[in-house]
């Protein structure tokens, strides 16, 4: 190879027979290195998907937010073009170490970490001082679109995303998951029967409710998203809101005590599900603010509701879609129409309009509100 080469200190592997590399590339090179399939060829012509645009900023943002303790995976990268590997050894383990040479005119395309490589390039522009920190591409020799294909396949086929839950139970930086896990952690029944792994519980499982479910709930409650600021007294109302929820509920009790099985009152009871614990945290927040100083006291409301499946008339189409629990925007609202009424008070604007255009006409009495 020519002196026209770009020359990377490195780390050879084999995977299924053939060799590749590891190097570690300079974040402000990174944009001139690496290429991009053009999202204006057609889909069977490029190795990548098209790039989404919305999720590049946020990347970004997330690096210069965190430059201190940001981390980003590797990319991923194949040459199409010469190299050469030289090592720093011919035997012994610094056999595998050594300088990967790269043409000048060969093409490297990214094949996956499209998203990242992008965000790297804003977050470089927006903050210069990062373009001398590295990050790690794993590079192969390029063997044609189909392999290039069949490469961003097999990198993304087997990836699962983490649930919900996972998220917020390891999310140190966000105050609101922050606080769910510590209103979780302050309650005994919630502490013990709640799933901190998923978004959904199996028929077999102890658990009760879902971490996620919880931290929406608690959101709602406190009227605060994730990007919002979270101080004592949103610790000390939620802690206070949910033993209060509790302390009404006689069926979540009786999971606590063991006398009966999650799986029934899921099985059983609107209650049981996150729909429901939504809407009693949406019409919670709407008590509070109405009655700010006896709102524990008027909870005793929620004693009057028949929260049974078998209560068709009043949760067909309003919690239960073709037999089933359904959790859409429209029925979380349809569900808190019930629990605010049923605690005396009128219907929001948004209750009002989504009751007039969705509610059964068997609940028409909800509509009447004062």
């Amino acid at each position: 190879m020519d002196g026209n080469s770009l020359e990377f200190t490195a780390i050879r592997g084999v995977q299924a027979g053939s060799s590749y590399y590891v190097i570690m590339v300079p974040l402000k090179v990174v944009p001139r290195l690496f290429k991009f399939d053009d999202e204006a060829m057609p889909a069977e012509l490029r190795a990548q998907r098209v790039l989404n645009k919305a999720r590049v900023p946020a990347i970004a943002n997330y690096i210069t937010g965190n430059s201190s303790e940001y981390i980003l995976s590797s990319l991923c990268a194949s040459i199409d073009g010469e190299i050469e590997f030289e090592p720093a050894a011919t035997e012994g383990p610094l056999r595998k170490v050594g300088q990967l040479r790269i043409d000048m005119g060969a093409t490297i395309l990214i094949n996956d970490g499209q998203h990242r490589r992008a965000a790297i390039e804003e977050a470089v522009r927006e903050r210069p001082t990062l373009g001398d920190e590295t990050i790690s591409v794993v590079v192969f020799v390029d063997k044609g679109l189909t392999r290039s294909q069949q490469m961003f396949a097999d990198l993304n086929i087997h990836a699962v995303r983490p649930t919900r839950s996972i998220k917020i139970l390891y999310n140190h930086r966000d105050a609101l998951s922050g606080l769910s896990r510590e209103v979780v952690r302050s309650i005994p029944l919630l502490r013990d029967f709640t799933c901190y792994d998923g978004t959904s519980i199996s028929n077999r499982s102890i658990k009760f409710f879902t971490l996620s479910s919880l931290h929406q709930a608690t959101g709602e409650l406190i009227g605060k998203s994730k990007s919002g600021t979270i101080n004592a007294d949103d610790k000390a109302l939620s802690i206070a809101f949910w033993n209060a929820v509790i302390a009404q509920m006689p069926d979540w009790q009786r999971v606590g005590s063991r006398e009966v099985s999650s799986f029934e009152l899921r099985r059983d009871y609107i209650h049981a599900h996150g729909v429901a614990v939504l809407a009693i945290a949406k019409a919670g927040s709407q008590l509070i603010k109405a009655h700010p100083r006896d709102w524990a006291k008027r909870l005793a409301k929620l004693r009057t509701i028949d929260w049974a499946r078998a209560n068709r008339t009043l949760w067909d189409n309003r919690a239960l879609v073709a037999g089933k629990v359904n959790k859409s925007k429209n029925n979380v609202t349809l569900v808190t129409n019930v629990i605010v009424r049923a605690l005396g008070l009128p219907l929001s604007q948004e209750g009002q309009r989504v009751e007039d255009l969705y509610a059964p006409t068997g609940n028409a009495q909800l509509k009447a509100a004062s």
